[in-house]
């Protein structure tokens, strides 16, 4: 078979998985990625059972890429101190047959990035454009060169200017009334938490301890888009300090950080579905097809799903059958992540109640429901990955496989 080509536009968590799981299957891979370099800071990311699988679907170790270490127990508690649900992580592992694990997010990027020949990346490079011709795609970059393509993957992130130009139609991305700040701090000497998060009126508090021995810590808070306080601790001292430990004394971890490592970021979801996940030869993949917040530790999760499934539908896939295996794509993964999308933002709903009665109803609700049940209540996330069968309809006009 002739060597296809690829050009990956981002190179974030799925689209340097979609890299590697495609230079597996033989494909010549080039990743653009606009920033100088991966980056060396950042929070971190939760591996569910469905990511893992689909990791070792392009064998891809998670565990030996980025450590492993899974906390006994994670859930939701208030701020108090209180459980309002927890589950156990062995009782995860048995009816998901694996636990899921965080790993800092710049350790799990490089782990994805040395899987690949060094000269498949570009840093540096930025995707302006795509033509895409019947034959084959052109992707433009900044210097004003052209590269030939017979498949792109559209992994430039939440603000996909790909997306923006191939779907004009689309409203686009809507915010979701809160602001989020996230960071990694040393984990010497304050003991083990589980892995949880604390719902307040309005506000949230995430602990997660990570592979490294580290924890990643994420807060938010109903604020207007784009405030961004000149000091930020104090903001969150002032809205967090009260809460139950080891909240306070991890906040004071904080203070000592460089402010770079603080990251801030206002969340949006995508106001509507694309009407599909392709173009012709463009397929689009992770936040740049169906951003969605944060609520339920699934954007990186589907993203990774993406990548997985993409690459085993173009498979042996001759150059001239990709826009069907892409039409396959799109049938394999648009009403799973739109379905995920729509949960995360309802999820988030309930997170950020402020009034009085409704969070304490909202409590009530979560704490009289068995832990039992709120685990079978992830059955769909976790077990919904599935690699689709490879047997693609004959497209008219392009010939056979």
């Amino acid at each position: 078979m002739v060597r296809r080509h690829a050009v990956v536009a981002g190179a974030g968590i799925g689209g340097l998985t979609a890299a590697v799981a495609l230079h597996r299957h033989g494909w010549e891979v080039t990743v653009c990625e606009r920033a100088p370099a991966l980056p060396a800071t950042g929070a971190g990311i939760g591996l569910a059972p469905n990511a893992l699988r689909a990791l070792d679907t392009i064998g891809v170790d998670a565990a030996y890429a980025a450590g492993r270490s899974v906390p006994a127990t994670m859930g939701v508690r208030s701020p108090d101190g209180r459980w309002l649900t927890r589950s156990a992580t062995a009782d995860m592992a048995a009816r998901y047959g694996v636990a899921p694990i965080a790993v800092p997010r710049p350790a799990f990027t490089a782990a994805l990035a040395a899987a690949l020949p060094p000269e498949c990346l570009r840093y540096g490079t930025t995707v302006t454009g795509v033509d895409d011709a019947a034959g084959r795609a052109v992707v433009r970059t900044g210097d004003g060169s052209g590269l030939p393509a017979d498949l792109v993957v559209a992994a430039d992130g939440i603000h996909s200017p790909l997306r923006r130009a191939f779907f004009p139609a689309h409203p686009g991305l809507r915010y979701v009334g809160e602001t989020a700040w996230r960071t990694m701090v040393d984990a010497a000497g304050a003991g083990t938490p589980a892995m949880s998060e604390t719902w307040g009126p309005g506000r949230r508090f995430g602990v997660t301890p990570l592979s490294d021995g580290r924890y990643y810590l994420y807060a938010t808070a109903v604020v207007p888009a784009g405030t961004r306080p000149s000091d930020p601790v104090a903001v969150l001292r002032r809205l967090f300090g009260t809460w139950h430990d080891p909240i306070p004394a991890l906040l004071d971890r904080v203070v000592r950080l460089d402010p770079a490592e603080l990251l801030c970021n206002d969340l949006y979801d995508l106001a509507a579905p694309l009407p599909r996940l392709h173009h012709g030869r463009i397929a689009w993949l992770g936040d740049a097809a169906h951003a969605m917040t944060p609520n339920l530790g699934q954007g990186g999760c589907q993203a990774i799903e993406d990548a997985a499934v993409l690459a085993h539908l173009l498979t042996d896939t001759p150059a001239h059958r990709i826009p069907t295996a892409l039409t396959a794509y799109t049938t394999a993964r648009h009403t799973r992540t739109d379905s995920i999308r729509r949960r995360a933002r309802r999820t988030g709903r309930l997170g950020v109640l402020r009034d009085p009665l409704a969070v304490a109803a909202r409590n009530l609700a979560v704490r009289v429901t068995p832990d039992r049940l709120a685990l079978r209540g992830m059955d769909g996330l976790f077990n919904g990955f599935r690699l689709p069968a490879r047997e693609l309809p004959h497209d008219r006009g392009a010939g056979t496989a």
